[in-house]
């Protein structure tokens, strides 16, 4: 067996930590998102199935909506604040309208505020969880279906907190077409 050369084993190194590195650049984000939806790191929320049932504590969540200057839709809460149980389901909605004349399908982004909210914020479904496309001029309801973990009473972080804001953010959704 012939022993490498130094050059050689650098290369090799070299090589070896750029592929490792470029792994880590794809992986970033989904570990990110995944980072922060454990934590509830800046205002992430978390998917659930089923609420707890309501504890007899009450609190009331703000919806706030913004679309991104590229995106030609109207998007708005129906009720902009409601007081609901804690622990118990409860369901809000959105309308978007596509002020467009074409098909235009957008992705929304969201977070809670305050920061510490977000990891007692949990999701059941929402539209925020897939691509939303609306022909021209239609108009939709979109809900969300959510519940406040019972568990937040046992924060201390959380004991002054009556409000949680829950804000969504509409982009377009790049089609992958490159301008010609």
């Amino acid at each position: 067996m012939t022993k490498l050369t130094r050059n050689t084993r650098t290369a090799i190194l070299a090589i070896v930590g750029i592929c490792c590195m470029t792994g880590l650049g794809f992986a970033s984000v989904p570990l990110y998102r995944m980072f922060c939806e454990a934590t509830g790191l800046d205002g992430t929320t978390n998917r659930g199935t089923q609420a707890p049932g309501a504890i007899g504590r009450k609190i009331n969540v703000a919806f706030d909506s913004n679309i991104s200057p590229k995106l030609a839709w109207t998007f708005k809460p129906e009720l902009e604040r409601e007081t609901i149980d804690v622990g118990a389901r409860d369901m809000a909605f959105f309308t978007a309208t596509n002020n467009a004349a074409h098909p235009v399908t957008g992705t929304a982004t969201y977070n809670v505020s305050p920061q510490q909210a977000g990891k007692y914020f949990t999701k059941i479904e929402c539209f925020c969880f897939t691509e939303q496309t609306l022909q021209p001029g239609e108009t939709v309801r979109m809900p969300v279906i959510f519940y406040v973990d019972p568990k937040m009473r046992d924060d201390p972080d959380m004991k002054d907190v009556d409000t949680i804001t829950l804000s969504y953010t509409f982009y377009p959704v790049d089609s992958g077409k490159t301008a010609s």
